[in-house]
């Protein structure tokens, strides 16, 4: 492993802890008091507290230095004073403990007590502390000049998802979001609960993966010796357990699909989905308007949320429109009796990419993705979906060609799906057979014929409603997020690709010649003052050409030596 000249020192440091009789990795209980919110919120000069977090900044005058500790809840300023840190003769603790081999990111436990500042900062003065993790990787720490500027923002996409555990230290405001993620399910579990229905779960590894048209991931169960798959969608399990009696069951469930990846889409989602006997889909969206309007009050302490350059506002009651009218006002055609050819031919006229593996209900399905989803902005439910598109929905029972189905849009995207659900066993057992058909012609995302589940439903499913909810978009929704990997603590990333042309900075290329004029080794202090470099300009290029790989310093007692590292 090639360490940058940073991470060489701090395991120095690591090294002369250890040879001075202090533990970086103790094990015991570090008894805590308070915390920083705890402390600014109750404030009592005078208070003898203990705390523990990293350290965050240190800024030392001699004999003094102030510090800032950051724990769970925010940020608290520190006061270390030598002569009441290190009473007696002995300095150690002060001169080089904290000065000299405490660094920024290190988790720190203190006891001391509180006063304000002549700024009228509420501080703690350190009376003592303890190391409690010596970290060995420098944090990617922004920095703020004179005029309040930021500089060396961890704010790269890619690497804070992909180190989300760095990205939550070194911008802690993206803590909020999460926080808000946690306080939506709460609320949507207390209103579930309030009304009686029952939390339950349910298999992930599935024989049949039933319960929506999404190809599934397929893995291999090796002492049964048979395939399994990744569940798509909960529904068939749910209904299930209708069956078995319950009247109203939910889960939050981890969904997996093996489909694209983009800015509202991962292949590993949350959804929830609700079952209610006896009742039906026009019961099911007033519902769905009062849980929605509880969880946005509950998670922003309002109604409304803005989304981009939208108000929205989750406040019953939300629009409602069939989406064979949806498609007639924004395309002019009436998908109305037409056949599989005509809807073809129709797709094809404006502009809609559709195949000949489609049938009717993917190609209105891509008529109205294409033309109709961006211009609902606010809530509203679309009723009322060709029977084609709605295997397990129960015919409408006014139009023997639709089906008693809505979806919640919100800026242009679905955030719910709810049916009428099918209870006679045999309309759904012929639904299942054009779903096989669909297959044939060569459509991955049919769904399979599920024999267990269709034995089921001849013992009896009473008349139920179902609702599925995409919790990640919902709370893309209320916090204002347009990417979905930013409401994932860790979304699915592409392996971590080495670069294989780098483009050096003048800096990088002068450090790279002197070395090569120089046996590709050198001292560095050498190397570092025959190239006259600052030392922002030094170290950034030394920073960049060991994160490259392309150098490495190594430590031969008190001597560093600077290495080419050669890409052959």
């Amino acid at each position: 492993m090639q360490l940058s000249e940073q991470e060489l020192i701090r395991r120095e440091k690591l090294q002369k802890l250890k040879e001075a009789g202090i533990n970086p990795y103790p094990a015991a209980e570090y008894k805590v008091t308070h915390t920083a919110k705890k402390i600014k919120d109750q404030f009592k000069e005078g208070e003898k507290v203990v705390i523990a977090g990293r350290l965050m900044s240190n800024r030392i005058q001699g004999k003094a230095g102030f510090s800032e500790l950051q724990d769970t809840t925010g940020r608290i300023q520190l006061y270390f004073n030598r002569d009441v840190i290190c009473p007696g003769d002995d300095k150690f603790k002060y001169n080089d403990f904290y000065k000299k081999l405490l660094d920024l990111g290190d988790f720190i436990g203190i006891e001391g007590e509180l006063f304000v500042t002549k700024m009228g900062e509420k501080t703690v003065m350190v009376n003592d502390f303890q190391l409690l993790s010596k970290v060995l990787r420098p944090l990617p720490l922004p920095k703020i000049d004179e005029e309040g500027k930021v500089h060396d923002a961890f704010n790269d996409p890619e690497l804070r998802y992909r180190m989300r555990y760095i990205d939550l230290v070194v911008n802690p405001h993206i803590k909020e979001i999460f926080i808000k993620r946690t306080r939506l399910f709460h609320a949507m579990r207390t209103f579930f609960n309030d009304k009686g229905y029952f939390e339950v779960e349910t298999p992930i590894l599935q024989s049949i993966p039933g319960g929506a048209a999404a190809r599934p991931f397929i893995t291999h169960h090796n002492a049964l010796n048979i395939p399994l798959y990744l569940r798509i969608a909960n529904e068939l399990y749910l209904k299930r357990l209708i069956v078995a009696g319950f009247e109203g069951v939910y889960e939050f469930s981890k969904n997996f699909r093996n489909e694209g990846m983009d800015r509202t889409h991962n292949p590993e989602f949350t959804a929830m989905e609700i079952y209610i006997a006896y009742k039906d889909y026009n019961w099911m969206m007033n519902f769905t308007e009062q849980l929605l309007e509880y969880c946005a009050q509950a998670v922003n302490g309002t109604t409304k949320a803005t989304f981009g350059e939208y108000e929205i506002d989750f406040k019953a009651p939300y629009a409602r429109i069939s989406m064979t009218e949806a498609i007639k006002k924004f395309t002019g055609y009436d998908i109305t009796g037409k056949s599989e050819e005509e809807l073809r031919n129709a797709a094809k006229e404006m502009g809609v990419e559709v195949d000949e593996t489609m049938g009717k209900g993917k190609i209105i399905d891509e008529i109205f993705g294409e033309k109709c989803e961006s211009n609902f902005i606010q809530p509203t439910f679309i009723i009322d979906y060709p029977k084609e598109m709605s295997p397990l929905t129960k015919q409408h029972r006014n139009n023997p060609d639709l089906t008693e189905r809505f979806e919640l849009m919100v800026c242009g995207k679905e955030i719910a799906n709810s049916y009428s659900e099918l209870n006679d066993p045999i309309d759904q057992r012929e639904r299942f057979e054009e779903q096989l058909k669909l297959s044939e012609k060569g459509d991955d995302e049919a769904m399979f014929i599920d024999q267990d589940f269709l034995r089921a439903l001849e013992f009896g499913m009473p008349p139920t409603a179902g609702l599925g909810i995409g919790m990640d978009r919902l709370i893309m929704f209320l916090t204002n997020n347009p990417s979905i990997q930013e409401v994932l603590f860790f979304p699915q990333m592409k392996p971590e690709q080495k670069t294989s042309s780098i483009e050096h900075s003048e800096e990088e290329k002068m450090i790279i010649k002197l070395l090569q004029d120089n046996n590709s080794s050198m001292e560095l202090n050498e190397l570092k003052s025959q190239t006259g470099l600052s030392g922002k300009k030094w170290d950034r290029a030394m920073k960049s050409l060991s994160k490259h790989s392309l150098i490495k310093v190594t430590v031969n007692n008190e001597n560093k030596t600077v290495e080419l590292i050669s890409r052959n």
